[in-house]
């Protein structure tokens, strides 16, 4: 190896390492910001019930701005995942600002959404920024947007392990390198350290009592993950129905959080749902100790749905925490397994199949619920991400492997009859 190859893998090193530093920095503190924010507008309406009545002005500011300032990028996760599968132009950077300040709008207001896409998009902004500013061909974006999702997942939910992985697993492992896979788990934990430097606090599950395995219990485990994976196929179809449903009957994009902005308004004054707006944390936390209501998990489908199907900003993956986590609550009436574990399958078990990230979403689960579930975990992530159909939340992601084939086969069956 001549001096010269040396000192060009060494400058590439460098490089790189100042990228990972400044993503991980960058978009760490952009999540420790927005979830401060976020924790301050959330009791801001919880203690000012009346704010809901401005939920319609609310969507009217979110879909002016994205009319005239985010055309671009509008998609969200899923122009991000088109801009990886064949890059076309950099995210503009106000991809950040954007879906901050409407996401913060929309909880403020009491729209029901999350937060991962957020902290996403923002770390996306950042990464494919990094492009621009070192301008070499060693920095390609294919793996700067890999590690800017990572860096808003482990973030925001404080899982950099998951984080990491998930980033690498919902563009379709088959396009990934070895470099790209050390970026990703680099970038995790810088953006999860740099976390730890605010007065940030995630919220803490746990699960008390796991039984051992057996036969029993293995299929009543199969039996709870594949309802798991058919609420996460609901919570999909849901809210691309939603979208679809506004984006044929009102052609001006303004008007349809507006619109939207005013049903959810009514429904929330007229009716007792302030449990399935927002976040819906406290109800998630109270799952794993308290039998929900059967219904819960499908109001929450229901507000989330409409919620981003009219227009307004925010992720999918907290929301389907608390589908999952209700779900599995409520089935603890019905199986004989501690209502703890059955809340922590459904909370990550939905999350896979909505995502088609079912090894991501099982490290998650060690990583919130610990090592003593294991089992559980992997049996629940594995058959919901396998009975949660072939289209996800994300309608750009590549879907492929044995699971679609057969999904496939099948649509063609049906079809020929």
């Amino acid at each position: 190896m001549t001096f010269h190859t040396i000192k060009n893998k060494t400058l590439t090193l460098l490089q790189w390492l100042t990228v990972v530093l400044l993503v991980g920095f960058f978009s760490g503190s952009a999540s420790a910001l927005f979830l401060l924010a976020l924790e301050k507008v959330t009791q801001i309406r919880t203690d000012n019930f009346w704010i809901i009545g401005l939920l319609p002005l609310g969507g009217l500011a979110i879909g002016l701005l994205y009319h005239y300032y985010g055309q671009a990028v509008v998609k969200g996760n899923n122009l991000i995942l088109e801009e990886y599968d064949a890059p076309q132009q950099p995210i503009a950077f106000r991809m950040a600002p954007l879906v901050l300040i409407t996401t913060l709008l929309t909880h403020l207001f009491g729209g029901s959404a999350g937060r991962e896409g957020t902290a996403v998009q923002m770390g996306a902004a950042i990464a494919d920024s990094m492009k621009r500013f070192f301008g070499t061909a060693t920095i390609d974006r294919k793996s700067l947007l890999i590690m800017g999702i990572s860096a808003g997942f482990a973030s925001v939910f404080g899982t950099p392990f998951a984080g990491a992985i998930f980033a690498i697993e919902v563009v379709y492992f088959s396009k990934i390198n070895f470099k790209n896979c050390v970026l990703s788990f680099a970038v995790a934990f810088t953006a999860y350290f740099t976390v730890e430097l605010w007065p940030v606090t995630h919220t803490h599950y746990s699960i008390p009592e796991v039984p051992a395995m057996t036969i029993s219990l293995f299929f009543w485990t199969i039996l709870a993950s594949i309802l798991f994976g058919l609420a996460a196929l609901l919570f999909s179809r849901s809210t691309h129905l939603w979208g679809n449903l506004f984006s044929k009957t009102i052609a001006y994009a303004p008007f349809r959080p507006f619109v939207g902005g005013c049903i959810l308004a009514w429904v929330i004054f007229n009716f007792s749902v302030q449990p399935y707006i927002g976040l819906g944390v406290p109800v998630i936390v109270e799952a794993f100790s308290t039998a929900n209501p059967w219904y819960a998990f499908l109001l929450k489908i229901l507000f989330t749905g409409f919620t981003l199907g009219a227009g307004f900003k925010g992720g999918e993956v907290t929301p389907l925490f608390f589908v999952g986590a209700t779900l599995g609550s409520a089935l603890s009436l019905v199986v004989p397994m501690p209502i703890a574990l059955l809340a922590g399958l459904g909370f990550v078990a939905v999350f896979s199949g909505a995502t088609h990230t079912p090894i991501a979403c099982t490290i998650m689960g060690l990583e919130l619920f610990g090592w003593e579930s294991a089992l559980y975990i992997a049996l629940a992530c594995t058959v919901a991400y396998f009975c949660s159909g072939s289209v996800g939340i994300y309608k750009s992601q590549i879907v492929k492997g044995p699971k679609y084939k057969a999904y496939e086969k099948i649509k063609k069956s049906i079809s020929s009859f």
